[in-house]
């Protein structure tokens, strides 16, 4: 049976997401870049869930054969025990060093027991996320996930949305910005007739709060990924590109599938985000296969990207 993104998220496993930065030697000229300069770069990577099982058994090997695709970045999937696949944060960075690869976003889900508000603060789990974050060589900590606890009513939405903004104040110490990837319970479920993404976009601080959109989720929610980028513009900084046909298998209408085959118009949406959508990290991921491999799909994946010039 075919396990869903969702089904991984909601039994304990996280996931992460691929993005840029300006080269060293222009982050040590001068009084630096801007915050926006750092982050501007437009990179390609591969989010790590798509290989999964490949990184459950062999992570470092696994990592071998992407680098030997032409992969420069990933985005991590798994963060448990302040460890990534096993390794620690500096573990973890020598093995991606050795590698070639940077690893520049990760998605790691803020639980509601991340949040103190007896103290007003974060706990010691969240700023010890943070800082495994920095010190793997992070520009984004993405959360994936928004417990349905914290979205029961609109005013629950916006007391968590506060979490957030502060969420990206307390990255922003450690040079980074808190972020947020959807599935689709944003699009369809709605609070005070609004849409949970709405109230997500409409209340967090693009300064402290990026939004990685997952064009491909998005249609099991019953929205179009090109009309979301242009309702937002300039909001999108990384992406999740994605195509989908009808699922196969499983609970959800849609499934992932090779760039160019399904229904999402991947390349519109992605010339799209980068022309307005704010969009310069795009992190490819595919969780369903037909039949190939996962590793054959990653390869396949970033040709498709090549060709269109990304």
């Amino acid at each position: 049976m075919q396990h869903t993104r969702r089904d991984f998220l909601k039994n304990g496993a996280l996931a992460i997401a691929a993005a840029g930065i300006l080269p060293e030697a222009l982050l040590a000229a001068g009084s630096g870049p801007s915050d926006k300069e750092r982050f501007a770069r437009r990179i390609t990577g591969i989010q790590l869930y798509s290989v999964r099982d490949d990184m459950k058994k062999d992570p470092s090997g696994t990592l071998k054969q992407l680098a030997a695709m032409g992969y420069k970045y990933v985005e991590h999937a798994n963060y448990v025990d302040r460890k990534f696949y096993g390794y620690s944060a500096k573990e973890f960075k020598a093995l991606l060093d050795g590698l070639g690869l940077k690893m520049l976003s990760g998605h790691t889900v803020m639980r509601p027991d991340h949040w103190d508000a007896g103290k007003n603060d974060f706990t010691d789990a969240w700023k010890y996320t943070v800082d495994d974050a920095a010190t793997v060589g992070q520009r984004y900590v993405i959360s994936p996930w928004l417990d349905e606890s914290l979205r029961k009513t609109y005013d629950d939405m916006l007391r968590y949305m506060d979490v957030f903004n502060r969420s990206g104040a307390l990255c922003k110490k450690s040079g980074m910005k808190f972020g947020y990837h959807n599935h689709d319970f944003e699009f369809s479920q709605v609070l005070d007739n609004k849409k949970v993404f709405d109230i997500i976009l409409q209340h967090t601080d693009p300064e402290l709060v990026a939004q990685q959109l997952d064009i491909g989720n998005l249609y099991n929610g019953g929205a179009i990924a090109i009309a979301v980028v242009m309702q937002y513009p300039d909001r999108f900084e990384l992406m999740h590109v994605k195509d989908e046909i009808k699922a196969t298998s499983g609970n959800e209408k849609y499934e992932s599938t090779i760039l160019g085959q399904g229904i999402v118009n991947t390349r519109q949406v992605i010339d799209l985000g980068k022309k307005s959508g704010g969009t310069h990290q795009f992190i490819i991921e595919q969780e369903s296969y037909q039949g190939k491999t996962p590793l054959d799909c990653a390869r396949e994946d970033l040709g498709i990207m090549k060709k269109w010039g990304y």
